[in-house]
């Protein structure tokens, strides 16, 4: 008898993970986007851009993307640095799926928009984007994260500020759809 893979069945494709982090709130979210992958059996490698060359992602097919937003809708330090080199990566074939991490309420004019800024960026190096998340349950005045109907910011938004007890459950529910998008 031939066993049949059910649809939850991953190959061992790895994912990898890059995020920049000044003040480990995003390694934090990182970390968890991790555990909680590799509950779902999907394998992810984690790197910080700051100790590991941005080359590297043109070792994935797919990657996870983590960016927090500065001050006043600034790149953070780490991402800044080699935001230029982002040019060299390959995205073509590649998919890729984004997470910020900001705060609405000490800066709702800005809210989380590096990572809009990195959302344009691997868009226009020919990467195709997924992981988009609603913006029900956030409260901003404007963000250069959102997609064009203004419904959906273009990765998963995490307030770790004002909103921590909902980091886990984002990430959960998160995780659970990249499963589903994914191509694997």
């Amino acid at each position: 008898m031939m066993n049949t893979p059910s649809l939850c069945s991953f190959p061992a494709k790895t994912i990898g993970l890059f995020y920049g982090s000044s003040t480990c709130y995003t390694e934090i979210v990182a970390e968890k986007i991790v555990a909680e992958m590799r509950h779902l059996k999907v394998p992810v490698d984690l790197f910080n851009i700051a100790q590991e060359p941005v080359a590297t992602m043109n070792a994935y097919q797919q990657l996870l993307l983590g960016i927090p937003t500065w001050d006043y809708g600034e790149l953070q330090e780490d991402w800044e640095q080699v935001w230029d080199q982002l040019d060299a990566v390959n995205f073509s074939n590649k998919q890729v799926a984004l997470f910020g991490i900001g705060d609405q309420q000490g800066y709702p004019e800005w809210f989380l928009d590096a990572l809009g800024y990195l959302h344009a960026k691997v868009k226009s190096l020919g990467a195709t984007t997924l992981g988009y998340w609603p913006t029900t349950g956030y409260s901003f005045e404007q963000s250069k994260a959102l997609t064009a109907s203004g419904k959906q910011f273009v990765g998963l938004a995490i307030d770790d500020e004002t909103q921590f007890d909902q980091t886990d459950q984002r990430v959960q529910l998160w995780c659970q759809q990249l499963v589903n998008e994914f191509k694997r």
